[in-house]
């Protein structure tokens, strides 16, 4: 069994995974590796940013734990530390050998995470001329579907995080809907399923229907996520740790 952790360029992988192993957490903990070595890896205290990542540079595994109502399970993350040139064909044909380790990867997962930066029509703070255009976001996906039926025989649950949830809704407020706790939430996986896929990803909902349809995936979730907001960060790892964690 294995989990992918991937996405387009400058969408925040780094931020998102930095923030997740913060030790400040609610149900979902990284015991591997440490927050601090981590942190020294990839955050500029300098320029108080993440690091950019130029190329492919190595396959990071992060193992992680998550309570859940039955216990506490566990979780090993291949985390593909790519800056998304990898995505580029110029850039596989004149790096085949990293191209292949990374199809060899995804072609082990269960699990995918895929981060997806938001598209400008939905951006109501900040620039939204930072962002592509709700057409260019489709077709983006519209590649991400193609590659995953091509490439991903062993996928079975495709997670899709649009990330950057606090530049396009009240976190807080969504936060508290969709919510999760050991003990009982209101919302189920498919309701909080449906709630995020009717308000956010309903652009793409022919394409998230052709994959449940023409794949061997069980299922497409939908989340949104953002680093100010822990509640809706760890969603897409309780979900993981319900399904395939150990």
């Amino acid at each position: 069994m294995g989990i992918a952790y991937i996405g387009d360029r400058f969408v925040g992988k780094t931020h998102l995974a930095l923030e997740l192993a913060n030790p400040e957490s609610n149900y979902v903990k990284v015991t591997y590796p440490a927050y601090n070595i981590l942190k020294s890896e990839l955050y500029s205290q300098e320029k108080e940013e993440t690091i950019s990542t130029n190329e492919i540079t190595k396959i990071r595994q992060l193992d992680l734990q998550v309570q859940l109502p039955s216990g506490k399970k566990n979780l090993t993350l291949d985390w593909i530390d790519s800056s998304g040139e990898n995505w580029r064909e110029s850039w596989q044909q004149q790096n085949p050998q990293k191209w292949q380790i990374f199809l060899d990867t995804l072609k082990q997962s269960e699990g995918i995470l895929l981060i997806l930066s938001p598209y400008r029509e939905i951006i109501t703070v900040g620039n939204p001329e930072e962002f592509i255009t709700h057409q260019q976001w489709c077709n983006r996906f519209e590649r991400w579907g193609q590659f995953f039926q091509a490439q991903c025989p062993k996928l079975r649950h495709l997670l899709l995080c649009l990330n950057k949830a606090d530049l396009f809704c009240d976190t807080q407020k969504e936060a508290k809907l969709l919510g999760y706790s050991p003990n009982g939430s209101e919302l189920n996986w498919q309701q909080r399923n449906d709630h995020v896929f009717k308000r956010y990803f309903t652009p793409i909902k022919q394409q998230i229907r052709e994959l449940n349809k023409n794949t061997e995936i069980n299922s497409v979730r939908c989340f949104i996520t953002t680093i100010k907001e822990r509640r809706l960060l760890e969603l897409p790892w309780l979900y993981l740790g319900t399904y395939l964690g150990y």
